[in-house]
């Protein structure tokens, strides 16, 4: 589901900051799933007419060096890959993000609550809910070959408004709109 996130990431930078025209990708080699998300970042850059910057960091010392070279490439927005250490890394990449003054973007929920501008990927709390209901199929004798596999149905957009407005920018209210938390 990651991999088909990534350009809505991208549409929703360019929808807060229209003016970017080089974004740089943070992903993680090490991922197997990150080559196919890198891909995708690849198709959606090109597809919104912008430059891409694919910086890998596997460590929090390659975090550090990719943001310096985000730095010397002028990127003006980033997207953070789907990744378990990116993730567990959310705090130091928003504050390098913030400390850059770029506008960032993550397929989680937590990177915005960490600092990040926008947080956009799978409602976690109703895809738990939605595996309730498919154990309890289960438990009711339901053949396991007889359910159907299921995919995310919620999505969910979080907002900083804080971190937009320690970066100057102001989110347009066709965006905060569709947001389903802002976080001022």
């Amino acid at each position: 589901m990651s991999t088909d996130l990534i350009g809505k990431l991208f549409e929703l930078l360019k929808q807060a900051v229209p003016e970017i025209s080089q974004i740089a990708v943070l992903w993680n080699p090490s991922n197997p799933s990150s080559e196919p998300q890198l891909r995708e970042a690849e198709a959606a850059a090109r597809a919104l007419g912008m430059r891409l910057q694919a910086l890998e960091a596997r460590d929090s010392q390659a975090i550090e060096s990719a943001f310096a070279a985000m730095q010397h490439e002028q990127a003006g927005a980033l997207v953070v890959l789907a990744d378990g250490l990116l993730l567990n890394q959310r705090k130091q990449i928003a504050e390098l993000a913030a400390k850059s003054r770029l506008s960032s973007a993550s397929p989680n929920r937590e990177y915005a609550e960490a600092g990040g501008l926008i947080g956009y990927g799978t409602d976690f709390i109703d895809l738990e809910r939605r595996a309730a209901a498919y154990v309890a199929k289960g438990l009711r004798g339901t053949k396991p070959s007889d359910l159907p596999v299921e995919q995310p149905t919620k999505f969910e957009l979080v907002i900083n408004i804080k971190t937009a407005t320690a970066l100057g920018l102001t989110v347009p209210w066709s965006l905060l709109a569709r947001a389903d938390e802002v976080i001022e």
